[in-house]
């Protein structure tokens, strides 16, 4: 994988990685809870054929600071600064999960830096039903710090109730990448969300479950590619 770098981003450092030739169009990938930059190994190869590609850990994770407060407005707000410390503007932004439901939020808030929105396997900012429990640590050393994963359980259980007009109020045309029957995610709520979305479509990779870019890399990035690729 390429070199990790990192940049200042208000009170953390975040580290990043990224490929692709310097004058490409602009792509960030950010990863699902407990995982970092490295998550997307599979398929990066092929999006920086085409993209500048920047793939993030978020904070908490991997080589970023891991302060202790999070939240997905936090991962939120971090994404946003690291798109304008590197001055990256107009770019596709796509989310695992946790990072897919950052990714909605940042579009949401700052529509002028996404260009285009791909979100896999994202929780519906909507009260989690039957509730999350908030997970203990378990014992010896974590590749993250867990107190993130208490704030994800805690958000999905009661989320901000103004992240539920964040869908209304995107302008990228939007891919949103399910999983099917196995996932995690009911996916009746992709079809939701897609419907909430002012222009988005769904695919769906039957039997990838939660993990479709790793499970599936070649469908997933079938589904990608053709999203990205500009029409005549």
């Amino acid at each position: 994988m390429s070199d990790v770098q990192k940049v200042q981003v208000g009170e953390v450092q975040l580290a990043y990685r990224v490929w692709g030739e310097e004058d490409a169009p602009p792509a960030v990938l950010l990863h699902c809870l407990g995982e970092d930059g490295e998550d997307w190994r599979g398929v990066v190869g092929r999006l920086a054929g085409t993209h500048r590609v920047f793939a993030l850990d978020q904070r908490g994770h991997g080589h970023s600071d891991w302060p202790g407060e999070y939240g997905f407005a936090r991962w939120r707000d971090d994404v946003i600064g690291f798109l304008q410390a590197l001055g990256l503007e107009r770019v596709a932004l796509i989310g695992h999960s946790l990072g897919a439901l950052a990714a909605l939020l940042v579009a949401a808030e700052r529509p002028d830096l996404v260009d285009r929105l791909i979100l896999e396997e994202v929780p519906l900012p909507l009260p989690a039903d039957p509730p999350q429990e908030v997970p203990e640590q378990p014992a010896g050393p974590q590749p993250f710090d867990w107190q993130a994963a208490r704030a994800v359980a805690a958000e999905r259980n009661a989320p901000d109730p103004v992240w539920w007009d964040a869908p209304a109020k995107v302008t990228a045309p939007t891919l949103v990448i399910g999983g099917g029957a196995t996932s995690d995610i009911p996916q009746g709520h992709l079809d939701e969300l897609v419907e909430r979305l002012p222009d988005a479509r769904l695919v769906t990779v039957e039997g990838a479950g939660p993990l479709v870019h790793e499970e599936r890399p070649g469908e997933f990035l079938a589904a990608v590619n053709s999203f990205l690729t500009p029409r005549p």
